[in-house]
């Protein structure tokens, strides 16, 4: 059975969805301009090795030096990400405005 390099980037990223949601909710974050360019980057590293491994239509390996590579890229991915700090909802905001008017 061959399984694409999509197929196991998306089930990845399902799985990364699903820790993520119990890890954190799913809330906005402010994304600065040094995390928002290593984002960038790595988006764009992850998306080329990407491409060139399906180019190369190598069989899928967990072992792969290249599956290695993007795996790695994703999970420094997810770090900048989750270091960035988290937009207060809209009812937090109120509830602070609020509290800030009674006192």
């Amino acid at each position: 059975m061959t399984v694409s390099i999509e197929e196991v980037l998306e089930s990845e990223s399902q799985c990364e969805r699903e820790d993520a949601s119990a890890q954190a909710s799913f809330r906005r974050r402010h994304i600065g301009r040094e995390a928002g360019r290593a984002l960038e980057i790595l988006g764009h590293a992850i998306e080329y090795l990407a491409d060139e491994y399906v180019h190369a239509g190598q069989s899928l390996r967990a072992s792969d030096p290249e599956v290695e590579a993007i795996q790695l890229l994703m999970a420094l991915n997810r770090q900048v990400y989750f270091e960035c700090p988290e937009v207060p909802t809209l009812s937090e905001r109120v509830r602070l405005f609020l509290a800030r008017l009674h006192r």
